[in-house]
């Protein structure tokens, strides 16, 4: 059985990850506002929203939007040297970006107008801001535990990418702009792309790092 959990775990993921999103999309087409939504913002609003918190929240919420995401992206390109990673980087924003754009008119569902601390335009499901973090973040976290060799500094990484990954969510539902579904959906969706997409440039990239080796 641990043998074939370690073997498919790729295609479990894949599966659970379609089959909630789908639950949760059928809802969203049926118009229908979800026990979750209600109960993720009532944890929010009541142990988390304070004067105080809120400029935090607006400022965490900035590294999951697209001028952050881009802002990101150009400075690790200054900085990383493999220049197939750098594309793949590129790349991986770029498509989950279209993505989240095509999901969202497909679905058309509007914004929470109840208790908003910012404005945003658009439609809500999935949320952008959850779903392309959790793209762009969630490959360089999959970049940083193949590429670092210290664990202290790739754990160190990796928890503090994770953190705010789950941080962006968090902070849409407490600006107002998303339901608890819109951030949930967009993780998933995110997690199923994901997997996929460093199935197929994983081999990119390892047969770039091949080719540096061999010429030097």
């Amino acid at each position: 059985m641990k043998q074939f959990l370690r073997k498919n775990l790729k295609w479990i993921l894949l599966f659970f990850c379609l089959i909630g999103f789908m639950a949760l999309a059928e809802d969203v087409l049926k118009k229908e506002l979800m026990q979750i939504d209600d109960r993720g913002y009532y944890l929010v609003s009541t142990y988390l929203i304070t004067p105080q918190a809120t400029p935090i929240a607006k400022i965490i919420t900035s590294f999951g939007g697209m001028i952050g995401l881009i802002s990101m992206a150009i400075l690790l390109l200054t900085i990383i040297k493999d220049r197939k990673m750098g594309i793949c980087i590129v790349l991986n924003l770029g498509i989950a970006a279209i993505l989240n754009f095509l999901l969202k008119n497909i679905l058309q569902r509007p914004r929470p107008t109840e208790y908003r601390l910012i404005n945003e335009s658009g439609y809500s499901f999935p949320s952008g801001h959850s779903m392309v973090s959790m793209a762009f973040y969630g490959f360089l976290i999959y970049l940083i535990y193949s590429n670092i060799k210290n664990r202290k500094i790739k754990w160190l990484l990796i928890s503090i990418l994770s953190i705010l990954i789950i941080m962006i969510g968090i902070s849409r539902i407490y600006l107002g702009v998303h339901y608890t579904s819109d951030v949930l959906a967009g993780f998933l969706v995110a997690i199923f792309y994901l997997t996929l997409y460093i199935s197929i440039v994983s081999k990119y990239i390892r047969k770039g790092e091949k080719n540096e080796k061999n010429s030097q």
